[in-house]
């Protein structure tokens, strides 16, 4: 059923998929949801999902459920499972995106159920999306990366212009470089560059490689800022304190974004 469109709802940090959706173009609708729900492999497959992945779901209630399975009497609702058995791999939704959601190992067996080209459509669809969504998270990093790249330049054109006096040598140079950016790592991360090589031996690339988008995004604000602190003829200790003081208000402001990081771990 290619053309159809099929909803995808995040829930329990867990990707859920309209069965309501799945159905639409079938001929019985969402009535085939309850249908699948009568036989007695869905039942047996939900339980051992339910299982393996829900710590809190209801054996006990399984078993009867399970026992009653397959029989002409035998019904059983997306309601009635959850209810009964505390069942975490289906969700009846109201609102907007109401309707019948199961997590995605779930989804893909409905899906065959339903009907093996289904299926395929279905699984080829949620790789195609969750790669798109990748791409996306990867390019707003690559993005905030190369920002903070570019103002760092300008925060090194500060310190030149404004802290490194003449005819210094290439070392005390660099020495001061490496000072004025651990003024930033310390008011971001809590901690200088060194520390955080020492506390992580076995890692690649630096402090900032492994920043959240978020973090990424208050760097190089920090770096415009301190470049105009510099500028000011304000003292590091000084300049430390409220660079310091902006990211931790500027991370509480990005705080409602799920992907942010605690200041100062720097991952």
């Amino acid at each position: 059923m290619q053309g159809t469109a099929v909803t995808i709802l995040s829930q329990h940090e867990q990707d859920y998929i309209s069965l309501t959706d799945m159905v639409r173009n079938f001929d019985g609708g969402s009535a085939l949801i309850e249908q699948w729900l009568k036989n007695k492999d869905t039942v047996l497959f939900l339980g051992v999902w339910e299982h393996l992945n829900n710590p809190d779901f209801n054996s006990p209630e399984f078993e009867g459920i399970k026992n009653e399975a397959g029989r002409n009497s035998f019904y059983l609702s997306v309601k009635k499972w959850i209810e009964a058995t505390n069942a975490i791999g289906l969700i009846a939704s109201a609102g907007r995106y109401g309707g019948t959601y199961a997590h995605k190992d779930i989804a893909f067996e409905f899906g065959s159920w339903l009907s093996p080209e289904f299926k395929l459509y279905l699984i080829k669809e949620f790789q195609r999306l969750k790669e798109d969504e990748n791409r996306r998270l990867s390019l707003e990093w690559n993005l905030n990366r190369t920002l903070s790249k570019l103002n760092y330049r300008i925060h090194t054109d500060a310190i030149k212009e404004s802290i490194i006096p003449e005819n210094l040598t290439k070392d005390q140079i660099s020495f001061i470089y490496a000072s004025e950016a651990d003024v930033l790592n310390v008011a971001l991360f809590g901690k200088t560059a060194k520390q955080w090589r020492e506390e992580n031996p076995n890692r690649e690339g630096n402090i900032r490689d492994y920043s959240t988008i978020e973090q990424l995004l208050v760097l190089a604000n920090l770096e415009s800022m301190n470049a105009e602190f510099i500028r000011m003829n304000l003292p590091q200790a000084e300049r430390l304190k409220k660079l310091n003081q902006i990211a931790i208000q500027q991370l509480r402001s990005l705080s409602t974004n799920p992907t942010t990081g605690k200041l100062g771990d720097g991952e």
